[in-house]
């Protein structure tokens, strides 16, 4: 059987009328990127302090930081994404949980999946964090209480802002993950730039042309974002703090 290709297909009009089906994918990309961005935000704010308290001397506040990350990190998204969905509201207060379910599309699945995604990515962020803080001399804390800081002084302003500069790479690799995971929320009703790209194949039976600009899209936000972070790393680079190979010289 052969198939018939037809690029025309995005210009056609979509059969909910709201616009052709270039402007279907275009509405699924918002989505993605609200999801993924609002999720970011979550990711590397929770990251950052779970990954820095299970840098600090108090062992029981490392045990939890520990037992957060491998919780997190070792259960499947797609298990995640459906807890977050389904499960959640059952635990909540009555009347939290009973808003939750009455939410109308697309939002009662789009917060259920920027709460999950940014759970799930900020304990690959407190991972990252933390070698990025272990990989530092063990000299530089000390320096830092040795002139009078307080332990959250000398993470402030020594440890962190070198620990962030080292870790922007792998940081770099979580924001691309996470906008790829966003794919994930279709399987809950959100109707995301994959789901777009579903329907859209379901509807025409074009199916190449739909996923075919389906990655593209991706392929262009990720190239997009490592051309942005390459410019932050240039500019918050410190000379001589990281070495050819990747690891905070000696010395400094």
């Amino acid at each position: 059987m052969q198939y018939n290709w037809n690029w025309g297909i995005f210009w056609q009009p979509a059969p909910d009328g709201t616009g052709v089906y270039f402007w279907w994918l275009i509405s699924g990309l918002g989505w993605t990127l609200s999801t993924a961005l609002l999720a970011w935000a979550i990711a590397l704010a929770l990251g950052a302090a779970i990954g820095t308290l299970r840098t600090t001397p108090v062992a029981w506040v490392v045990r939890l930081g520990n037992a957060y990350v491998e919780i997190f990190r070792n259960i499947p998204l797609l298990v995640q994404m459906f807890l977050w969905y389904f499960v959640l509201p059952e635990l909540l207060p009555k009347a939290l949980g009973d808003a939750m379910k009455q939410m109308v599309p697309p939002w009662a699945s789009f917060w259920p999946a920027v709460l999950c995604l940014g759970f799930y990515t900020s304990a690959r962020v407190a991972e990252q964090v933390r070698a990025g803080i272990q990989s530092l001399p063990r000299g530089q804390g000390m320096a830092g209480t040795a002139l009078g800081l307080t332990l959250p002084q000398a993470y402030r302003f020594v440890l962190l802002p070198q620990a962030f500069r080292i870790i922007l790479p792998p940081l770099t690799s979580e924001f691309m993950n996470i906008m790829k995971n966003s794919s994930v929320a279709l399987t809950i009703g959100l109707v995301e730039l994959t789901a777009r790209a579903r329907s859209m194949q379901e509807f025409t039976f074009q199916v190449f042309e739909a996923f075919t600009a389906a990655t593209v899209i991706y392929i262009l936000i990720t190239l997009v974002v490592v051309f942005a972070m390459r410019y932050v790393e240039q500019k918050v680079a410190v000379p001589g703090l990281i070495s050819a190979g990747g690891a905070p010289m000696a010395g400094h």
